[in-house]
């Protein structure tokens, strides 16, 4: 798919990150787009910066839609469709994302099943509920975001990483599956899986408010408690830090994340793009998850030991997420 002027283009998780930033792209080329996210607030403000960039004519639809809930979904894909008065679309990119549930021991079970509701429920709800409409199209492409952690399934031999790697590896495997399907039953219709490592986002803040959880300044003292022992198995000493610092220390870092990222969700958003110009499946995106990419393939039976950290250590890659 070489040109998106005049398609419509669905994208979930629209309000900030990669979301925002492949519907203003995808707006400033003219394509119309139907957003939804859990936060009106944001996805106003990404139509706002959308129109600013957008040629005359180019329709811009918001959607409030918890993609965890299919009857969301359902009552999504029509309003979307009402809105732009057609009974199809071309592009779907299946985008929303959150952390959380990182233990099926020490984490809740609530936190754990929101989190692979949203990574990969999200993306099954909305692929069956927007199918229909990319087959009805002369050509479509269905645009599905995994993780480094579709591949790799921690953050590293001290951290688990459980509900969203699960999550995002059933996302990879479906969406390979996919391909192989459309091929058979659709070939018009186009499947790519996205891979990226660290990418300057907010997951972070927006985790804590999609599980219903404190802003991190306010995080009540169990939540302190419970990553005070996450970061003492990282082997850093925070032992005797109060609780306070802990909190600042966290609010700081999820700035960092967002903004040291090695790549931005502007470039992020470019990479996936020109993937689907080139009609790629598979799209990496960043210097980060090329090398995890070709360590773990080189190295499987390393990939969760303490050598495969040292490994990326050299390579100057550390933190990986999508």
């Amino acid at each position: 798919m070489k040109d998106f002027r005049g398609k419509l283009a669905v994208i979930t998780g629209g309000g900030m990150g990669m979301g925002r930033e492949l519907a203003r792209q995808l707006a400033s080329e003219g394509c119309h787009l139907a957003l939804c996210d859990v936060s009106v607030a944001t996805m106003t403000e990404t139509k706002a910066l959308c129109e600013a960039e957008a040629p005359a004519g180019t329709r811009i639809s918001l959607h409030l839609c918890d993609v965890s809930v299919e009857e969301q979904v359902l009552a999504f894909r029509d309003a979307a469709l009402e809105e732009h008065g057609t009974d199809r679309i071309q592009l779907l990119f299946n985008n929303a994302g959150i952390g959380g549930g990182g233990s099926m021991l020490a984490d809740d079970r609530a936190d754990w099943d929101k989190t692979f509701g949203v990574c990969w429920g999200g993306v099954y709800y909305c692929t069956r509920a927007f199918l229909p409409l990319l087959v009805k199209s002369d050509a479509g492409y269905i645009i599905n975001t995994s993780s480094v952690n579709g591949f790799w399934a921690c953050l590293g031999p001290r951290t688990a990483h459980t509900a969203y790697s699960a999550a995002k590896f059933a996302v990879k495997g479906f969406s390979e599956a996919l391909m192989v399907d459309m091929r058979l039953h659709a070939p018009h219709v186009k499947v790519a899986v996205v891979m990226p490592g660290h990418i300057g986002t907010s997951i972070v803040t927006n985790t804590n408010r999609v599980l219903g959880k404190a802003e991190i300044e306010d995080m009540p003292a169990e939540d302190v408690q419970r990553l005070r022992n996450l970061l003492q198995l990282r082997g850093l000493p925070v032992a005797d830090m109060p609780d306070e610092q802990i909190r600042q220390a966290m609010a700081q870092m999820a700035v960092m994340f967002r903004e040291n990222a090695p790549t931005t969700a502007a470039r992020a958003a470019t990479i996936i793009l020109d993937g689907v110009r080139n009609e790629e499946w598979r799209i990496l995106v960043g210097d980060d998850a090329l090398a995890l990419d070709k360590l773990v393939r080189s190295t499987p039976e390393l990939a969760y030991e303490e050598k495969f950290m040292t490994a990326l250590q050299a390579e100057g890659h550390m933190q990986l997420v999508g």
